[in-house]
């Protein structure tokens, strides 16, 4: 092995020859276990989001495949309708100067897939690179053959049984991409906008109990007036329950509009009076509904006034009896040129009662970045009350378990209050709507033209045209678990893998994602998807902020495991932003992070970081801290093995019958490599990898790095040790080492395979040649007949002993190589039996010259003390330490912590100082104050026993 451990070197090289050796598809023996890929986009990068869930998944797949399941592992991709788009129209925007509408829808399509086949590829790419063993044999797309047939074929079946269908409603519409988008695609921000009270004047001469001739209304969206079909007021306001049934004349229309009773209105705000928008307002669409109000639409779909009004009835039917006229002076405005005119025509009038600024939110479209408007279109929609039915029903009976169980919680409340789903897209590329129309408005649902032609007899001479509208894309990927593998047919795929095991994924799509795939499953399958939901939380930065762009906070994980200079990743975080002010200050704070860059830390140190930090549900705050601690763990790990090897290999092993003599470290670490293998199996059943990963790493570093390991050079170098003995130990060493690498390798799948070659042959596992690997090894399993109280406790003893020795080299100066007398005294029979069998491993650990039992305390020499429960380890004063050069050296340090306690202490007592600076900067002040104290106690402490001898 190399001297030093360099994953640059080794990960690239295992994966390729795993993924040639074909070594992540199904074995197609023992009981299977799939998991399905959440389908990241076609157009995507790997996220740190990405990197932990696949981490995850990999980590699961590949502990199972050493179980002996039949694993699958399903990859693929999501066409990403409205991103994919985009970015094409970008790319032919940039290149050619042209329009999709310039080209042509096919001409546009034909583009798409040329973009996708040369670099769409760029996430699979970054999956290889954190070692995902997913089965790319089986690698699917969102748009290819098989699976559009297979959204074909479910679109249709649920059209005819009528839980599809075409109605006007109001829907999140993007005036920049001209489509609907889902709540998941619009970003809420918050900002100062302001409030404008508007006088409504009432109609027919009525008048208020209190004497009003009009009532006072607020908003937001004054251009939305024009569209209002009401005013409503709180049934139970006695305000104004004599206005109920009367009517408003809409200022700047003229129309006559109702006041209703209904409960939306808030007796407590304002006026206590809401103007009623149906058509431009989710809430106000709701009222409308409830009292039966018309829906005005007022806007293009460009959010621009309309020349004249569109109304409907809530079932989307025109309503011709209404007078669609608006005022000409706002025809064709963008709405927030509208907006100032509105208002300023609104004061000219008069109605302007007053202005107020507030704080708000406003909805973004996350792609367009342009303000979100609620609009009616026409639009095809699934009715989901049938399909929530048996949705629910999976995981109150338990054939679906949510990992934690609380989000079971999130997932009823979401489903016990499901409004239709909205499946149609304005967009052109995506799983085109199998819907075609003739000239008359005829709709024809059927998988193709010509099956439509032939089911409903029509002639070649009836023109039909197909719907222009895509489906969203998550209704192709609600499809995600029996789609890719191969439904509608009845595939071999399918009746091994479906269900599928467990869906690993983030809270926050439970319901666009989790439980759409739950209804539609359960629909088309007559099966659960998956048998249990592992939710994880969100990755953060270390303050516990959502990474994000805007924030200059992203961390790339291919940069944590390959390293970026520092002017680098201060490029990338600024590189897109627009402000130059804000693009310095995130500049300063990178810089102020990492003022050395990002080192290499190689793929199988983030996948620890990510699987420590991995507690059920929370979200994780990345600890950049913890990143460097896992590659310096591999580095333990590394050099452990390079000792091991320099000590087996050409060596008798114990690979044959001889006979074999364990020392009392050798079934110390063989007893606690079983509690070690039951203890991250059962952490591993219970998807807590955090404490998997906790307990390998304590196992690893604290066990066999820094006590077996140095327990196994008193018998390996000793001359005298017999041979059975030196080749027990060896048996030991290289077999732990075995194991611990197994045990490692669902986790740490480089550096374990790696290492794993050059261990197994010496433990009789592999040839050596290569043409094993690690992942097809047994899973460790547990052997409690091997587990050894009395050698744990033996060394604890040991470890005990040692370790007092230790404390008082360092509370007395000594150096750590001088060899040392040492006394041990007032224990029980125990404790002298433990130190005669011990006393090569004490020598040689504790460095000592002699190690003596004191039958009388009383005869001890003045000596410094420590306590292993009741015995007491004594090392004599005399000769080693000068006591006045020991007590000067000691009253300076005291005095130099003095003066820094002195000087903390006066900047507390500072008031201004605590008054006026950040509680941070306090917080930390009062730490540093704690640290100084507690470094001169220990101080002190060391001169009084000095001072006794």
């Amino acid at each position: 092995m190399d001297k030093t451990y360099q994953p640059e070197q080794i990960e690239s090289r295992w994966y390729e020859r795993w993924e040639a050796d074909d070594r992540f598809a199904p074995s197609g023996v023992g009981e299977p276990y799939s998991i399905m890929i959440p389908p990241p986009n076609v157009t995507g990068s790997l996220h740190m989001g990405h990197a932990f869930q696949d981490t995850i998944m990999d980590t699961l797949i590949r502990w199972r495949r050493m179980q002996g399941r039949n694993t699958l592992w399903q990859v693929g991709t999501d066409h990403a309708g409205i991103a994919t788009q985009m970015l094409v129209e970008r790319k032919v925007a940039a290149e050619e100067g042209k329009s999709r509408h310039d080209l042509g829808r096919e001409a546009f399509i034909d583009k798409v897939w040329e973009w996708k086949q040369e670099s769409g590829g760029h996430i699979t790419r970054q999956l290889r690179r954190m070692g995902a063993s997913v089965d790319w044999s089986r690698e699917r797309f969102t748009m290819d053959d098989g699976f559009y047939k297979a959204v074909q074929e479910v679109f249709v079946r649920l059209y005819e049984e009528e839980l599809i269908y075409r109605g006007k409603r109001l829907v999140n519409w993007d005036p920049t991409l001209h489509t609907a988008i889902s709540d998941l695609e619009v970003e809420n921000r918050d900002q100062q906008g302001q409030f404008w009270h508007f006088r409504y004047p009432l109609a027919d001469g009525v008048t208020s109990d209190a004497g009003l001739d009009h009532l006072v209304v607020a908003t937001t969206r004054p251009e939305t007036i024009l569209g209002d079909t009401g005013v409503a007021v709180n049934p139970e306001d006695p305000r104004y329950a004599s206005l109920v049934g009367k009517f408003i004349e809409l200022p700047l229309v003229g129309r006559r509009i109702p006041i209703v009773a209904d409960e939306h209105a808030d007796m407590d705000k304002g006026s206590g009076c809401v103007k009623v928008t149906p058509a431009h307002d989710f809430n106000d669409y709701e009222v409308g509904r409830r009292q039966g109000l018309p829906l005005i639409n007022v806007f293009t779909q460009d959010a621009s006034i309309l020349a004249r009004a569109e109304a409907f009835d809530i079932q989307g039917r025109p309503l011709p009896e209404i007078d669609p006229s608006l005022p000409e002076a706002y025809a064709g405005l963008d709405r927030f040129e509208a907006r100032q005119r509105i208002v300023a025509d609104m004061e000219a009038a008069g109605l302007l009662e007053r202005v107020e600024t507030v704080s708000n939110t406003l909805p973004y479209g996350d792609r367009s970045g342009d303000v979100i408007e609620p609009l009616l279109t026409d639009q095809w929609f699934v009715a989901v009350e049938e399909l929530a039915g048996p949705a629910i029903a999976a995981v109150e009976n338990g054939d679906i378990q949510f990992v934690p169980k609380n989000y079971e919680n999130m997932y009823f409340s979401w489903m016990r209050d499901l409004q239709d789903w909205c499946i149609s897209r304005q967009l052109w590329w995506g799983h085109r709507i199998p819907a075609w129309y003739d000239a008359d408005g005829n709709v024809y649902v059927t998988r193709t033209e010509a099956e439509a032609r032939d089911k409903y007899g029509l002639t070649a001479e009836v023109e039909l045209t197909q719907d222009e509208d895509v489906l969203d894309t998550w209704f192709s990927s609600g499809l995600w678990t029996f789609g890719t593998l191969g439904w509608p047919e009845q595939t071999d795929e399918l009746k091994t893998f479906h269900p599928s095991s467990v869906l690993v994924t983030g809270f926050d799509i439970i319901f666009f994602w989790v439980a759409r795939m739950i209804m539609l499953t359960l629909k088309f399958t007559g099966e659960v998807p998956f048998k249990q939901v592992y939710v994880h939380g969100l990755v953060r930065d270390g303050q516990g902020q959502k990474m994000s762009k805007s924030k200059g906070n992203v961390l790339d994980p291919i940069d944590l495991i390959d390293g970026i200079d520092l002017e680098n990743l201060v490029e990338k975080r600024t590189g897109s932003l627009m402000q130059p002010q804000k693009a310095k200050a995130i500049a300063k704070a990178t810089r102020d992070e990492f003022p050395e860059g990002i080192e290499p830390h190689g793929t199988d140190a983030l996948r620890f970081t990510f699987l420590s930090q991995a507690t059920t549900g929370r979200d994780i705050k990345f600890d950049m801290g913890r990143l460097d601690g896992y590659r310096n763990f591999c580095n333990k790990l590394w050099n452990a093995s390079r000792y091991v090897l320099m000590n087996a290999e050409g060596q008798d092993t114990g690979t044959g019958d001889e006979p074999v003599e364990l020392s009392l470290a050798d079934r110390w670490i063989v007893s606690r490599l079983q509690q070690t293998e039951a203890q991250v199996t059962r952490a591993m059943e219970e998807f807590r990898f955090d404490h998997a990963s906790q307990a390998l790493y304590e196992f690893v570093w604290n066990e066999y790095c820094d006590w077996y390991l140095e327990l196994s050079k008193p018998v390996l170098w000793d001359d005298k040790a017999s041979r059975e003995a030196k080749r027990g130990t060896r048996r030991t060493l290289v077999r732990v080492l075995e194991a611990i690498l197994r045990l490692a390798h669902p986790m740490m799948p480089y550096i374990s395979e790696e290492i794993w070659q050059r261990v197994a042959p010496l433990a009789g596992k592999a040839s050596g040649d290569g043409s094993e690997s690690i992942m097809s090894e047994p899973w460790p399993q547990a052997e409690p007949e091997m587990i050894d109280e009395t050698a744990t406790h033996d060394i604890e003893w040991l470890k005990g002993v040692i370790v007092a020795v230790r404390n008082i080299r360092a509370e007395m100066n000594i150096a750590p190589g001088k060899p040392l007398e040492v006394l041990l005294t007032k224990g029980g029979p125990t404790d002298r039996e433990r130190l005669e069998a011990n006393r090569p491993f004490l020598a040689k650990l504790a460095k000592l010259e002699r190690a003596t039992w004191l039958d009388d305390p009383a005869q001890a020499p003045l000596s410094a003390t420590q306590l292993v429960g009741e015995l007491e380890v004594l090392v004599p004063m005399a000769d080693l330490i000068d006591k006045e050069a020991e007590l000067a050296r000691l009253a300076r340090e005291i005095d130099k912590q003095d003066k820094l306690i002195g000087g903390i202490e006066k900047k507390l007592s500072n008031e201004s100082f605590v008054a006026k600076a950040p509680e941070a900067v306090v917080e930390k002040e009062r730490g540093k104050l704690a640290d100084f104290q507690a470094t001169r106690n220990l101080l002190v402490e060391q001169r009084d026993k000095i001072a006794t001898l």
